[in-house]
């Protein structure tokens, strides 16, 4: 097994952030299970902009076709070549060590936006699955049907995390909500959101 992937609950985790200005301290772990304090769910706006407009709201860029899902029953499931599949919730997930960054969002030729995200470092997830010697790289699939790729070593080397929030609160809809995948030195390509699994190959 990959050593920055045997991780386990209760660890202290610190992770850097390549091409992000990251918090003091992010990424100290919380025991598991526990209690997050509630949140306000967040529901559409009014008027939704166009793909490619900018969001008034959020000052961020539309993209994909955006995804009502139900917390409650709101699961990240992690299958492919792990040890143990995962399924996790969406408080399970705010259990986990946390880091937050302020990184660029790029969509090379449209749009660059910046954003302070926080969320769990993917590495720390994939511990917890336990990823199997032979395993290259990830997919990551979302509630829309998109998926993207990525190589573990670029997981590893940006500090690639998993984000619940946007700028302190709960990602909004229209960019995410409730989980979207962070990597700071990768274009929005792979920045998939309304994430539903991560499939490991």
């Amino acid at each position: 097994m990959r050593p920055y992937f045997a991780l386990s609950v209760g660890l202290l985790f610190a992770v850097a952030l390549v091409g992000c200005a990251s918090s003091p301290g992010a990424g100290e772990a919380e025991a598991t299970p526990c209690q997050p304090p509630p949140i306000v769910v967040p529901t559409l706006p009014a008027e939704i902009p166009e793909y490619l407009e900018l969001d008034p709201a959020t000052g961020l860029h539309i993209t994909g076709a955006y995804q009502e899902i139900d917390l409650h029953s709101y699961r990240l499931v992690v299958t492919g070549t792990v040890e143990h599949a995962l399924s996790l919730t969406y408080d399970e997930l705010r259990c986990l060590p946390r880091v937050e960054a302020t990184c660029a969002l790029v969509c090379p030729g449209f749009f660059e936006d910046q954003g302070t995200w926080a969320g769990v470092p993917i590495t720390h997830v994939l511990g917890l699955a336990g990823v199997q010697p032979e395993a290259i790289g990830l997919r990551l699939v979302s509630a829309d049907g998109y998926d993207a790729l990525a190589t573990l070593d670029m997981v590893e080397s940006q500090g690639a995390f998993l984000a619940y929030e946007w700028a302190g609160e709960p990602l909004p809809i229209l960019h995410g909500f409730p989980v979207r995948a962070v990597f700071p030195e990768s274009s929005g390509s792979v920045w998939a959101k309304w994430l539903i699994r991560i499939e490991v190959y």
